[in-house]
Parts: C-alpha cells; structure tokens; sequence
C-alpha cells in the first residue's frame, strides 16, 4: 500500500499530522511519501500542483489531503491559486465520485443547531459528481459583453454541463451505495430551469429502473435546500452535481454540530481515492494549535475502507473516535459546557489512546 501525504496550507499541516499519527499505531505495512501542494508548492516551485507532486498521486494507492488556500494568494492568477491543485487532483486522477458523509454522533447532538430531536440518529450520504459542471465546463472566461443588456460591458461566464456518459456513472455509484444502506436515493437537480438538470434528472431515472429494490424521488436544489434543515432525516443517500454537490455538503456539515467533523472520498473507477476533510485550510487559526483534526482522521478512516481494503483498521479509527467524543473531549468547534476542551494533538493523542490502550468494537 502507497499513501501519497499532501498536507496542503494552513491548518492542514497540523490535522494531517494527526491523521498520520494515527494511522502509524495500526499495525498496518503501508509506504508513504510526503510533497508539497497548495500555496506551500507555490511558494517553492511556482505552481500549486508541480509535476512531481501530480506523478506522486498518481503511484499511490490513495492521497491523503489536508487543505489549500490562503487568502495572501487571492491576487494571483487563477491558474496559479492554490485551490487550483485540488481541482488538478480531481481531474488528472479522474476522482469523479465523491462521497460525504454526515453523520450526528450521539455524544455531538447538542452542538447541532438544530433540535436534537431532528439530528439524533443523522445519517446522510451524499454523493457528489467531481469532475464535471461548472467547475469544468468550458467556454469560460471574461471578455466585452457583445450582446444583452449591457453590451461592451465586461462581463464574466462559465459553462455548466454533463454527458450521458458522466451521469450514469454517478448514478450508479449511488444506487450501489443505497443498497448498502437505506435504500432510498433522492437525487437533486434544477430541471425546472436548466436544460444540463433535465438531461440529469431523465438519466437518473432511467439508471434507476434497474434498481428496483432502491425507492428514488427528485427534489430541486433550493428545496433540498430547506428540506436539509426542515426534516433531515428523511434523506438516505443524496445524489447531485459537483456545484450543488459542494453547497449542500457544507450545509449538512453544520447539522452534524461542526463542519469539523466531516470526512470525504474521491473516488475513480479504480478505488484509487483521494480523501480529505471537508473544512478548508483556516488560516485565521493556522498554526495555534486549536483545528479539530476529527475529520482529518475519519477521512484516513474512509481511505483505508475504500481504497486499502482495510476495513477492519477503518472500524478501529471510527470506534476511536466515537469512544473519545463519549469521553467529553472536544476541540473549540464542538466544546459545550460540561466538556474538556482540547488541541489538536491533545485530540490525535486521544485517539491514538483510545486504539493502542483499549479493545474497542464498532458498535
């Protein structure tokens, strides 16, 4: 097994070393090679994704990330910002499922916004479309507008859409997941207004009849929208465009009590993965010693289940973690009183603990 370690920016230095610490108490025989991406590849090789960062990720098994940005390179070109590495990753590796998870822990309710009794149990999968929409879509660009309202005004585009092709692979992806779960896919477009959602919506339902076992239904954007803070356990499996795939994740992210709490997965045709939390690169906090490396270690959880076939390792992290939130740990993002709070490698420590010093079993 080759792990690819890609720290990143800010705080991801910090949350990644305790994701690795973690992992190096597993007992685990696994190769791993570190490189520089994001603004600190940047500021050493002039680009945010160098060649020898890219054929790294390309070798491994799995990429461990951390996060990129800072708001120091927001003046630089588009090409050259640091956020430009993770889109390259995605691309280069053909990462076109990604897979977040929000789950409310039992011990985290009362740090959700909402009652508890509408997060108590929370458990959604969504499953978002990575490598196409208007992240990637061309043409786009700025130039003198030729023609509306404005004309010779400059103006800014870019281009939303999808292939046949690149929505059924994602909608298969998540009827397999959903038959491992709950069986039910809500899959959420904007068909009503947008021609590239109604090509969405028809694929989804066609790739559906054949799932008969898995109960499907369809729900605008700005609908699931409210429905996630209206009734959020009503939602199994949600799957969606890379745009609406990345809004709503981080909306759900705050039902769980902190978008510190939440993992994700890549994936590509082949389980070669690239996993990463959730949250970005924090610079307000980089370096004091305060970021929850939670979903840092879930997200090495996620690697070893999806990419390393280690799913008994990935249960030993998974129970750790739970085993250490029922202990009142908590970094400054869940703390409530009545709970310790601690730092981020007072967190790591905990859980490493939690795995060398007890027998624990995934409840």
């Amino acid at each position: 097994m080759k792990i690819a370690i890609l720290p990143g920016d800010g705080i991801g230095t910090e949350i990644v070393a305790e994701a690795v610490k973690v992992l190096n108490v597993l007992d685990l025989k696994f190769e791993s090679e570190t490189a520089l991406v994001g603004g600190a590849a940047y500021e050493a090789h002039g680009h945010p994704l160098p060649d020898a960062t890219l054929k790294l990720a390309k070798q491994a098994d799995a990429v461990l990330f951390g996060a990129v940005g800072d708001w120091k390179y927001d003046k630089l070109e588009r090409a050259l910002r640091p956020e430009q590495a993770i889109l390259g990753l995605r691309k280069n590796l053909g990462l076109f499922a990604n897979f977040r998870p929000a789950i409310c822990y039992e011990q985290l309710v009362g740090a959700s916004s909402l009652k508890p009794e509408l997060v108590s149990g929370l458990d959604i999968l969504i499953i978002r479309e990575l490598t196409g929409d208007i992240y990637f879509g061309q043409p786009r660009g700025r130039r003198q507008s030729p023609d509306g309202l404005f004309p010779g005004a400059e103006e800014a585009f870019d281009t939303m859409r999808y292939t046949r092709p690149e929505i059924e692979r994602i909608a298969r992806v998540a009827f397999e997941a959903a038959r491992k779960r709950g069986k039910h896919v809500t899959s959420v477009d904007k068909a009503n207004v947008l021609e590239t959602f109604q090509l969405w919506k028809d694929v989804v339902t066609e790739v559906g009849k054949d799932y008969p076992d898995v109960k499907l239904d369809h729900m605008y954007v700005d609908n699931a929208a409210m429905q996630l803070v209206r009734q959020p356990k009503f939602f199994d499996v949600v799957v969606t465009g890379n745009m609406f795939g990345d809004i709503l994740s981080d909306e759900a992210a705050m039902l769980t009590g902190s978008i510190g709490m939440l993992p994700s997965a890549s994936l590509n045709a082949n389980n070669q993965g690239l996993y990463e939390p959730s949250h970005g690169s924090a610079p307000d906090i980089a370096g004091k010693g305060v970021a929850n490396p939670l979903a840092t270690i879930l997200s090495a959880a996620m690697m070893l289940r999806y990419s390393l076939n280690q799913p008994q390792a990935a249960s030993r992290i998974e129970s750790a973690v739970e085993h250490v939130l029922a202990q009142g740990l908590r970094t400054a993002d869940i703390w409530s009183e009545g709970t310790t709070k601690v730092g981020t490698q007072q967190m790591g420590d905990a859980v490493v603990a939690a795995i060398t010093k007890k027998t624990i079993t995934k409840s």
